[in-house]
């Protein structure tokens, strides 16, 4: 007998992707800005994807982030895990800490990459939903002193 779920086909689809905050030695955090053409195109986000099925949070951010940039990060602490709902899609985004453990960060799946620092980051227009990242950002960092 399948489970029964309460959604129907009016919800939009919903995705649970795993999102890195890198971090490199200088205390930048690595940016990407999505290729023009797809969803949310020209935006600036923190790298990552859509979970596989069978895949930890933690093997989809290091998978996601040697796809999309060719760099070897360990995974971290977690720093959030937002719920937003778009128009036209649903995400589940589980955040954690990253550190930049091998190579340089390539634009392999975005249009271009950058090192900044937190206080930087309102300069860049990111999706709705990773307001809240920065947010947690902020706060965390703000209560370590």
């Amino acid at each position: 007998m399948p489970p029964k779920t309460s959604e129907t086909s009016s919800l939009p689809p919903h995705k649970i992707i795993g999102v890195g905050v890198i971090w490199n030695e200088r205390e930048q955090i690595l940016i990407d800005r999505r290729r023009q053409e797809g969803a949310m195109g020209g935006l600036w986000e923190f790298p990552g994807g859509k979970i596989e099925p069978g895949e930890t949070v933690e093997e989809c951010i290091q998978r996601e982030i040697y796809e999309e940039l060719g760099i070897g990060i360990e995974v971290k602490d977690h720093l959030i895990t937002i719920d937003h709902t778009y128009t036209h899609l649903r995400v589940t985004l589980t955040v954690h800490h990253c550190r930049l453990l091998s190579g340089i960060p390539q634009p392999l799946e975005c249009d271009e990459i950058r090192w900044v620092s937190l206080d930087d980051l309102e300069k860049f227009t990111f999706p709705q939903a990773n307001s809240q990242i920065i947010a947690a950002l902020k706060q965390e960092l703000g209560a370590r002193g």
